[in-house]
């Protein structure tokens, strides 16, 4: 196994009273690889695991049931500072009383490395992250953001197996948050080294993670690069959680109508009925007369027909938010709600009618019962 990769078996969280009585699991039986210099995004709502399991890596929470090993060794009973990680945390995490250049050194010192070696180390990588001018000051004198590079820059020095961070963006603001994604983004190219990076911003993950892992309630619920999470979401749950805004999901049943098939919603009356055409009435077949969630993406959804099959579905306008290069609308067609992402310079108004066009060949089908897509 490759110095950086890490391979998580098995792995179990779960919390015990005063009496050792358990109370709750967080994480559930995972089993997780992450090859030598891989950026690995964990990502989820809140209380999902992913910050308990990125704990158990770093060794800061001690492991229930499982096995973690990092470049081929298993680090279960090894202590943090052993296990050749660094690690980012939200708040940063720096010393209030000490200059920056004395943060960024901090560990190489209590590593007892030579001073040339420390002052080479720190002025290199404080040139890197633009902080060479500021090295004398004091962390309260410092940006957010400013701040945030100091934690990196100390966890860079050290040169670690693993970066592991921890939610290091979530106290910066937009603009700053887009500029420390690029920074960390760029300094992942630069060093090669395995990084493993917890969000519950799945705009984050998207755009940072070479793969990401997506985790509800202490399971993993799919692992793909970012395009096939976005493309081929695995279950509802990665459907509905990846993409902004979310994919538009309708549950009703599938029949058959004049020789071919269709899709309509739960609904007493007015229910929104989709004709299916295209690859998707193969998949269709299987559930006639059966429950399933119809799913389909708010940018296949267009005023234009583009490449593919397609059918009509006439819509009032609810809400619009133009945006300038596209508009995101909110429809209403029969008793089912729609968001449509139109591309172009328009201006749309309330109660004003829009025929779009549904592109089938992006629909996607679940299963309700076990909520897995239809393949």
């Amino acid at each position: 196994m490759s110095e950086g990769a890490v391979e998580i078996k098995d792995l179990v969280k779960t919390y015990v009273d005063d009496r050792g009585r358990p109370t709750f699991t967080a994480v559930k039986n995972i089993n997780l690889h992450i090859d030598n210099g891989e950026f690995m995004v964990l990502v989820g709502p809140s209380g999902c695991g992913k910050s308990t399991t990125l704990r158990m890596i770093a060794g800061l929470e001690k492991i229930t049931a499982g096995s973690i090993s990092i470049g081929g060794r298993v680090v279960n009973d090894m202590e943090p500072k052993d296990r050749g990680i660094a690690m980012v945390f939200q708040n940063y995490a720096l010393y209030p009383h000490m200059t920056i250049y004395n943060n960024m050194a901090f560990g190489l010192q209590l590593a007892k490395k030579k001073k040339d070696f420390i002052s080479d180390t720190v002025g290199r990588t404080a040139k890197a992250l633009g902080l060479n001018q500021m090295l004398e000051r004091k962390p309260q004198a410092l940006s957010g953001g400013q701040r945030q590079r100091v934690a990196l820059g100390r966890a860079i020095v050290r040169s670690p197996i693993v970066f592991l961070f921890d939610e290091p963006l979530s106290n910066l603001d937009a603009k700053m948050r887009v500029q420390m994604r690029s920074e960390i983004s760029r300094l992942h190219g630069q060093l090669g080294s395995t990084m493993i990076y917890v969000t519950h911003d799945q705009v984050e993950a998207m755009t940072m993670g070479d793969r990401i892992c997506v985790m509800r309630d202490g399971l993993i619920m799919q692992v793909a690069d970012p395009l096939t999470l976005y493309r081929q979401p695995a279950n509802l749950f990665v459907a509905g959680f990846i993409g902004s805004p979310p994919m538009n999901l309708l549950r009703g049943k599938i029949y058959r109508k004049d020789g071919g098939l269709a899709f309509t919603e739960n609904s007493e009356k007015n229910a929104l009925t989709v004709p299916l055409a295209g690859p998707i009435q193969d998949l269709a077949n299987r559930y006639v007369d059966k429950e399933v969630v119809f799913g389909v993406r708010p940018e296949h959804l267009s005023e234009e027909v583009k490449n593919g099959s397609h059918v009509t579905l006439k819509s009032t306008v609810d809400i619009a938010e133009p945006m300038g290069s596209e508009s995101l609308v909110y429809l209403k067609a029969g008793t089912g709600n729609l968001i449509a992402r139109i591309a172009g310079e328009h201006l749309f108004h309330m109660g004003q009618e829009v025929a779009v066009q549904l592109n089938m060949d992006k629909i996607h089908l679940f299963d309700v019962e076990t909520e897995e897509v239809v393949h």
